[in-house]
């Protein structure tokens, strides 16, 4: 399943700052992304509706089972994408940026098909990292 590019974003930046806080709510996605608080409010309540997310009365955010498979294929996908960019030789800054671009329309078909021949015919499949920072 497919999502539209902010949700992915939302959500992908929700799995990240769940890695690295104790919790995660509204002002910390804002913060993370530059985005204003009523702008995040919206959103947090459209991922909920849609599932993706639980928000406890205290305000914390968690993902779904849904919400973490989203999110963990789009983070896979950023880290894919921009670890073989930088392995061809590009810019560490602009990879980041191309793979942000990239990760929302490559389809899961040329995705996969990238992914294995990366792996058999390229080092970057060996070195692929577990963290990157949010688009």
């Amino acid at each position: 399943m497919r999502n539209n590019r902010s949700s992915e974003d939302y959500l992908e930046t929700i799995l990240l700052l769940s890695r690295k806080l104790p919790v995660v709510r509204s002002i910390d996605i804002a913060v993370e992304l530059n985005f204003s608080k009523p702008s995040v409010s919206v959103a947090m309540k459209h991922l909920r509706e849609n599932g993706c997310i639980e928000v406890s009365h205290a305000g914390f955010i968690t993902l779904t089972e849904k919400g973490m498979e989203i999110a963990s294929s789009v983070y896979e996908r950023h880290l894919v994408l921009s670890d073989w960019l930088i392995s061809l030789g590009v810019d560490p800054k602009t990879a980041t940026h191309d793979a942000c671009e990239m990760e929302h329309q490559i389809s899961d078909e040329s995705f996969q098909a990238m992914k294995k021949f990366i792996k058999e015919h390229t080092s970057a499949g060996d070195e692929i990292r577990d963290t990157v920072e949010s688009c």
